[in-house]
């Protein structure tokens, strides 16, 4: 009783007219009841937690998925993507690093875009992704080589025994919108490049003091700056008109790490086009048949310098009906020939074919030359200065110029071992006829184990084993070797 807890009377008058306060008071706030407290342990929603969290909160769902049939956070309310225009796509991305046969120049006309990365969606809880998209990867690579001076031609672990970063790389992007065909769009891409990769993409123009001066090992490159405009109507399919540096189009391989079945790359692509500065022009004249004409400065240069001119190029893609086969030929860069800076006469041809959805193989072959390079001779100075940042040639005795070719090919087997991880065996060779683009004038031949595993979407782990050799003369570890082994890595962590 309350004269039990309160035996003073003032104290009980007192406790019966707050009561009654409260008891008049009461109703007001029943009608509006606050919302209940979360327990302690209760998870935030994404929009209410901050943006580390956020962002830490993707790689953890992505490396342990919740128990769970509905996803959680933003990727449950992003918009489906709109149905592909064309032929289903020939593989799995992942494992794979593209569901389509590749073509340069252009994104894939007819694919919608509906990747969600991991920093945009941190950046945007509410799940409502913008079109213009920030994203990007670290790669960091780890090699050891029987070689102790470099591992070049071999590309991209050129310095043995060592770890290293070879791409931090920023894009910012907006894709144009392909799928559909009523209206004009348009889209931009930029890329920030740090690393020792810098090597590859360098133009001279771009920076390339950095290279072609210092030759330094870590470096800056802005890889890809560009403006997309497509027009829906023109071409049955429609076609994209891209301005700007863009990657150097034929060929299997790509600069960009993410986008190659095997971290180190073959012994044509370290020699061949990387950037060309100009514009592509391509058209989707029907689901099989594409063709791109293209006008730039030449391969590797800057419009504003003195190496660039006016250069052609033109490629053709069909894809058979099933999808199981695609040819891709291209004649590259193409001018007077005269020797400048990386100024290649290229002619490439790549054939993609699909055993099954699992299995597939890829292959490349061109020629590539250049007219009047200066000669130089075994054991003497070039007679004619060569070009900064480019070789001279191995000519004959008496020649002061000469014409110097190159010949490759490369093949590689892919085969899906699961949604995350495949294995990749690939075989290359190249004949630098006349030295001009390794400094060797000797045939070389690569082969290239690879297992790439994807942890998540978010993490790729790529070691392999390779053995080159060079069949005419010593041209690895600085003239000391025939042939050269090496055990090499990289993790690619995209962001």
């Amino acid at each position: 009783m309350i004269s039990d807890i309160l035996p003073d009377r003032r104290s009980r008058h007192s406790l019966l007219i707050a009561c009654c306060i409260g008891l008049r008071i009461l109703p007001l706030y029943s009608q509006q009841p606050a919302a209940a407290s979360p327990p302690p342990d209760a998870p935030q929603s994404a929009s209410s937690r901050n943006f580390i969290a956020r962002l830490a909160g993707f790689y953890r769902d992505d490396w342990f998925p919740p128990h769970q049939t509905v996803p959680a956070g933003p990727a449950a309310t992003l918009a489906p993507s709109p149905p592909r225009r064309g032929l289903p796509s020939p593989l799995d991305s992942p494992p794979f690093p593209n569901a389509d046969w590749s073509y340069g120049g252009a994104p894939v006309i007819g694919e919608p875009d509906g990747n969600a990365y991991p920093l945009m969606t941190a950046l945007h809880p509410s799940g409502s992704l913008p079109r213009t998209k920030f994203y990007g990867w670290l790669a960091p690579t780890a090699n050891g080589s029987t070689s102790s001076v470099t591992n070049a031609p071999e590309a991209n672990d050129v310095y043995p025994n060592r770890f290293e970063l070879n791409q931090a790389v920023l894009y910012i992007e907006r894709l144009p919108e392909t799928v559909q065909q009523d209206h004009f769009d348009w889209g931009f891409h930029l890329t920030a490049l740090y690393g020792t990769d810098y090597r590859f993409t360098t133009g001279k123009g771009y920076f390339s003091h950095q290279w072609v001066d210092l030759h330094r090992q870590y470096g800056f490159d802005p890889s890809l700056e560009y403006l997309d405009l497509y027009f829906p109507r023109l071409g049955h399919g429609g076609s994209n008109l891209r301005i700007g540096r863009f990657i150097s189009v034929p060929g299997v391989e790509a600069q960009l790490a993410p986008n190659n079945y095997i971290f180190s790359h073959t012994l044509l692509y370290s020699i061949d086009p990387f950037t060309d500065t100009g514009a592509m022009l391509t058209t989707k004249l029907n689901d099989r048949w594409l063709i791109q004409l293209g006008l730039t400065g030449g391969h590797d240069v800057a419009l504003w310098t003195h190496d660039a001119k006016p250069s052609l190029t033109a490629c053709v893609d069909y894809t058979t009906g099933s999808g199981n086969d695609n040819w891709y030929v291209c004649a590259n860069g193409i001018n007077d020939g005269k020797y400048a800076y990386n100024n290649l006469q290229q002619y490439d041809a790549t054939w993609y074919h699909r055993f099954n959805r699992k299995f597939h193989l890829a292959s490349e072959a061109w020629y590539m030359y250049e007219r009047e390079v200066p000669a130089i001779h075994p054991g003497n100075a070039a007679a004619i200065s060569p070009e900064q940042g480019a070789n001279p040639a191995l000519c004959r005795t008496a020649e002061l110029r000469c014409t110097a070719p190159e010949y490759a090919a490369d093949s590689s087997l892919q085969l899906e071992l699961s949604q995350h991880s495949y294995l990749a065996f690939r075989g290359d060779f190249l004949d630098d006829k006349k030295g001009q683009r390794t400094g060797y004038a000797t045939r070389y031949c690569e082969g290239t184990l690879s297992w790439n595993r994807w942890f998540g979407a978010t993490v790729q782990l790529r070691p392999e084993l390779r053995f080159d050799r060079a069949w005419d003369v010593r041209a690895y570890d600085g003239r000391r070797r025939h042939n050269q082994f090496t055990a090499a890595s990289d993790v690619i962590f995209h962001f």
